[in-house]
């Protein structure tokens, strides 16, 4: 019943009302288009930013698991030493008790070979410790290009804020007043408006004939053309740029106006 009711109420909108409701919503929909472009490539520099941020952020968060790692290994080293150490001692001690020269060459060579290994253990230490400083440099380098972005993203931020700040209430108001002018255009019209819309690079959906010609791409309309749009009889578009076309008069633009000079 919803459903009958709104293609009846569709059918009872003239084309003469639906075009002018038409041009009516294009210039709010202009409005709010100029509003977005006050503020700019800001929303998209912040948001960008915010990535940065969190590129960096998570970057200095892996140097610093990677030097916990580091100092495991560093740790585990030094206890290889202790051990190494420990096993020099008592093989000495042995080594005072040996009964053949057999024995004192085993011995002899377990001491070398557990000096060669606290020497690789040393070496690794060393290594690691480098590692360590070289991960610390790169920690601090990459803290100080987060807090430079930190600081253009407050920047960005602050004015962001104060242009949305400035804009808000009148692109609140221009959205409402779009959203009250809808239901005064059938939903197929409106729906190939908003998609002509989308694809025109100035977000024109809608424009009314200027000095012969489409007021979207400027290609020449021919007279009968013409004549059919300002009969208001049915929905017609531009067969170059595909933009719906309405009469000056209409769109309540006085062309015959004198063009104030700046």
């Amino acid at each position: 019943m919803a459903t009958a009711d709104k293609n009846k109420n569709e059918q009872n909108l003239s084309v003469e009302s639906r075009l002018k409701s038409l041009y009516e919503l294009q210039t709010l929909l202009s409005q709010i288009d100029r509003i977005r472009t006050v503020r700019g490539e800001l929303p998209l520099e912040v948001a960008d930013l915010e990535d940065v941020i969190k590129g960096l952020t998570t970057r200095i968060e892996n140097f610093r698991k990677e030097i916990e790692e580091i100092r495991k290994k560093s740790v585990a080293e030094k206890e290889k030493i202790n051990d190494s150490q420990a096993k020099i001692a008592k093989y000495k001690e042995q080594i005072d008790n040996v009964r053949n020269n057999r024995e004192f060459d085993l011995l002899s060579k377990e001491i070398e070979f557990q000096t060669l290994e606290i020497e690789l253990s040393e070496k690794h230490i060393n290594e690691y410790a480098r590692m360590i400083d070289a991960k610390n440099n790169e920690i601090a380098e990459t803290e100080n290009r987060l807090a430079d972005q930190k600081h253009v993203l407050a920047d960005k931020k602050a004015e962001l804020d104060e242009i949305v700040s400035e804009t808000k209430q009148d692109e609140e108001r221009l959205r409402e007043q779009a959203k009250a002018l809808e239901p005064k255009i059938d939903a197929r019209t409106l729906a190939a408006f908003k998609r002509i819309r989308k694809n025109a690079r100035n977000g024109l959906g809608i424009v009314y004939i200027q000095r012969d010609a489409c007021g979207g791409c400027f290609n020449r309309i021919p007279p009968q053309k013409q004549m059919e749009i300002k009969m208001h009889k049915k929905i017609i578009v531009c067969e170059y740029c595909g933009r719906i076309m309405i009469d000056p008069d209409l769109a309540g633009v006085d062309l015959s106006a004198p063009t104030e000079s700046k």
